[in-house]
């Protein structure tokens, strides 16, 4: 049992809802993560899922799903996407690529990456 709590400002939560593990939205949904896997992995994604709405988890009471869902969080815990379709990971990426943490990330990779700033004046 994942607790949201434990992913806040270290990981990218994507909650894949269902009624049943059965439901052929769902097995699409996750061949679509599998299928991207590294670059999820890269921006910190963590998947979970729950297929047994008999059962409530302490996630689904929280985020609220009707049958088939895809929640993506921001690592400060945010709801920052719901769909009731499944995603391509393409687009999935994507929409991580957007969030505002992400963007700032990708830029202080871009920084990184260049040499060093050299300050004026000191040998």
């Amino acid at each position: 049992m994942a607790n949201l709590n434990d992913f806040v400002w270290q990981k990218r939560p994507v909650v894949v809802f269902a009624d049943s593990p059965a439901d052929p939205a769902f097995a699409d949904q996750i061949a679509e993560l599998e299928d991207r896997w590294p670059e999820l992995a890269a921006r910190d994604v963590v998947v979970i899922t729950d297929t047994d709405p008999a059962t409530p988890s302490e996630i689904r009471r929280k985020l609220r799903p009707t049958g088939f869902a895809l929640v993506i969080l921001a690592k400060d815990g945010t709801v920052a996407l719901r769909k009731p379709l499944p995603w391509t990971g393409r687009e999935v990426i994507r929409s991580i690529d957007k969030m505002p943490l992400r963007r700032e990330q990708i830029r202080r990779g871009a920084l990184s990456a260049e040499s060093p700033p050299r300050l004026a004046g000191i040998l």
